[in-house]
């Protein structure tokens, strides 16, 4: 197997992580921002525990997005 073949494995392994996140971290904020509207009378405790999930997420999501990319064009241009 030459490099390229590797670093295209790689990649596609990290695009299946990606897409992964892609799909959860949106949804996670959206769920965050809806147990903070309806936890506005007590203790909002858990929906902050989801929205720094969330904002961690998202953060790891755009971070591997990067990575993943970079590993396409080394793949791409024999690096």
């Amino acid at each position: 197997m030459s490099v390229n073949q590797e670093l295209i494995g790689k990649g596609l392994k990290k695009l299946m992580l990606l897409i992964l996140l892609l799909i959860v971290s949106p949804i996670t904020l959206n769920i965050a921002f809806k147990a903070l509207n309806k936890m506005q009378d007590t203790t909002p405790f858990i929906a902050y525990a989801i929205l720094g999930l969330a904002i961690v997420l998202i953060i790891l999501t755009l971070f591997l997005a990067f990575k993943t990319f970079k590993t396409f064009l080394d793949a791409l241009f024999n690096k």
